[in-house]
């Protein structure tokens, strides 16, 4: 939702999120700042509040596309919209086994490196901030957080047309 100023205070954009893995738990996301886990009536809280927030319909953006299972990697592979039209394409692997992020992360680079080649991106920001914690959904909502304002961003850029 849009930033919404209370005296004296500078607004932030706070992002709902669901995961289909997590059907019964709602994430909210804060700019630059945590992750709250609550359970799916978050969004009901949200409409009683709506004095203190502003919700943005128009900028819901969406993956959803399919799951498949290789030996211990869980790939989801998505189709990112944007209201009615495409605007990229996700790709989620998780290596089951390891509840460590950086314990497991060159693993995770070779197998993604199998079908992405060149493509397979570098370590992701929260690993960073993680070292040696367990990973939890939040850090796995922050990062498709990330992905969708990378996209958001890709179609505020104006196209100049040459003729």
């Amino acid at each position: 939702a849009p930033p919404v100023s209370i005296a004296g205070q500078t607004g932030k954009l706070m992002y709902v999120m669901h995961n289909s893995e997590y059907p019964l738990s709602c994430f909210a996301l804060f700019e630059n700042g945590p992750c709250l886990v609550a359970d799916a009536n978050f969004d009901t809280l949200m409409v009683k509040l709506k004095g203190f927030f502003q919700n943005a319909k128009a900028n819901k953006i969406e993956s959803r596309g399919t799951r498949y299972q290789y030996c211990d990697f869980l790939v989801k592979l998505g189709t990112v919209t944007m209201g009615p039209s495409a605007r990229g394409i996700s790709v989620e692997v998780e290596y089951c086994p390891c509840v460590i992020a950086n314990d497991c992360w060159n693993l995770l680079m070779e197998f993604m490196q199998s079908f992405m080649g060149s493509h397979t991106p570098g370590i992701p920001s929260v690993f960073g901030s993680k070292h040696d914690s367990a990973y939890s959904p939040g850090d796995t909502m922050v990062q498709y957080m990330e992905l969708f304002n990378k996209i958001r961003k890709q179609q505020q850029v104006p196209v100049a047309g040459i003729r």
